[in-house]
């Protein structure tokens, strides 16, 4: 296969109709690294919205369940975009996803603006430092993708097209982020769990850079100074010309999900019974031992 083979291939794929085999082979085959740092930084901008941290942070999920918590995300997301919404599979993290949700107080706006990042990070990360930007076609196949994603989640108010629910993307943030206890300490949480990620003599200089492609409004909402200029040219090159490698490279012919790697918080594997806060795990594997039945 050459570099571009399946690019043309989506091209000539339709962006509603196949949504979910377009998004397939966005995540599995074309950027799968580059989806898992776009959704990591979504994560990070949903911290900047004070209603959304103070949630997450009254659970104490992310102070005490790091790891967990990204990583069931994560799964969840991948899982999604491996098998679709309407393949059981996919069914099965998506009815999962929602009866976690249920058990807490969000409001239709914050599940709308979460959906949205779904969409527009990975686009506005591929279109600074993938291999290639993303085409018009395929842009269109994430936002049918997500919007149908969030039809099974039950939300409403949902705009109507690409470029609309882009609007609505924008003006929340101008709108909603602002600083708060809550946001610093959630995104001072994810911060810690990913230094750990690093080996101790260079969690410093990590540290440090961590905030090197983030947006002042973000960094503004999460209490955090910006990277040194300088670590953020180096780091801005050093993705350039990683994407100019890939470019030459030859594409991937197997898949490589999120969800099929070696997950740091389920080293003998997982199923959807593992995902979700521990203190919910049984009522969420024993529905019937609900609020009333206990």
């Amino acid at each position: 296969m050459r570099r571009y083979d399946i690019a043309r291939k989506i091209e000539t794929m339709d962006p509603e109709q196949d949504a979910i085999a377009i998004c397939h082979l966005l995540a599995g085959y074309e950027f799968p690294w580059d989806m898992t740092r776009a959704l990591e930084i979504a994560l990070l901008r949903t911290f900047c919205v004070p209603s959304i941290a103070k949630l997450l942070d009254h659970t104490g999920e992310f102070q005490h369940h790091t790891q967990k918590r990204y990583d069931d995300t994560g799964i969840i997301v991948s899982q999604l975009l491996k098998w679709g919404y309407r393949h059981p599979k996919g069914q099965a993290f998506l009815e999962r996803m929602n009866a976690i949700h249920s058990r807490f107080p969000i409001g239709n706006n914050d599940y709308l603006y979460v959906l949205s990042t779904f969409i527009y990070e990975p686009v506005r990360w591929c279109d600074r430092f993938g291999w290639r930007a993303l085409s018009e076609l395929e842009k269109q196949a994430m936002y049918h993708f997500w919007y149908g994603v969030g039809e099974r989640m039950g939300i409403t108010d949902m705009p109507d097209s690409y470029g609309a629910f882009e609007a609505y993307n924008l003006a929340y943030e101008r709108e909603k982020f602002t600083y708060a206890v809550a946001n610093q300490r959630v995104a001072d949480a994810t911060r810690a769990m990913l230094l750990s990620w690093f080996p101790v003599g260079v969690r410093s200089l990590a540290n440090t850079a961590v905030p090197a492609l983030l947006d002042a409004p973000l960094l503004n909402a999460l209490g955090w100074q910006p990277a040194p200029q300088h670590l953020t040219r180096l780091l801005k090159t050093s993705l350039k010309a990683r994407s100019r490698l890939l470019r030459k490279l030859p594409p991937r012919s197997l898949p490589d999900f999120f969800a099929d790697q070696s997950i740091r918080s389920y080293p003998q594997g997982y199923d959807v019974s593992n995902i979700g806060p521990e203190s919910l795990l049984p009522e969420l594997n024993h529905p019937e031992l609900n609020h009333n039945g206990r």
